[in-house]
């Protein structure tokens, strides 16, 4: 079976995002980059390619020049199993970068991130409409993702 390997295209910071990324998620680490030689193109010993690994899973980075920034029509979704999780993960990522709705967030490399805990899922799937539809309600008035809200938003549904 073929694997499948995210490719991200930084501007010129994969080194510093590859760092970050892996302060960040636990059991992670930089497997290494490849430089530029005297042969160039670019700057002698300037990082153009490397590979870090985020919780077991391989991501491939370039730095490609500002051609192609980040949008929000990608982005990686961290499931997390409560709130103190939710937190951990949402206030590193968001350092230096920007809130948005819905449990996303943009880092400081502009890469978009959806933080959500399980519960969500769970709610979402109500078996009871209205209380999916309460989660819901609740969740699009979120940035961070807050359980005990989401829970209150059900309770007398």
């Amino acid at each position: 079976m073929p694997t499948i390997t995210p490719a991200l295209w930084f501007d010129d910071d994969l080194e510093e995002a590859a760092a970050f990324y892996t302060s960040v998620f636990p059991n992670s680490f930089v497997e290494g980059f490849t430089r530029y030689t005297d042969a160039g193109p670019g700057t002698p010993g300037q990082v153009v390619a490397g590979t870090f690994v985020l919780e077991g899973k391989r991501f491939v980075g370039i730095n490609g020049g500002p051609q192609f920034p980040f949008t929000e029509a990608v982005s990686f979704e961290v499931r997390c199993a409560d709130q103190d999780e939710v937190d951990y993960y949402w206030n590193r990522l968001v350092d230096g970068g920007v809130e948005s709705q819905c449990g996303w967030l943009k880092d400081r490399f502009g890469l978009s991130w959806q933080i959500v805990p399980e519960r969500l899922f769970e709610l979402l799937g109500d078996s009871d409409p209205a209380r999916a539809a309460a989660a819901t309600r609740a969740m699009l008035g979120m940035r961070r993702i807050v359980v005990a809200e989401l829970e209150d938003a059900v309770r007398d549904v």
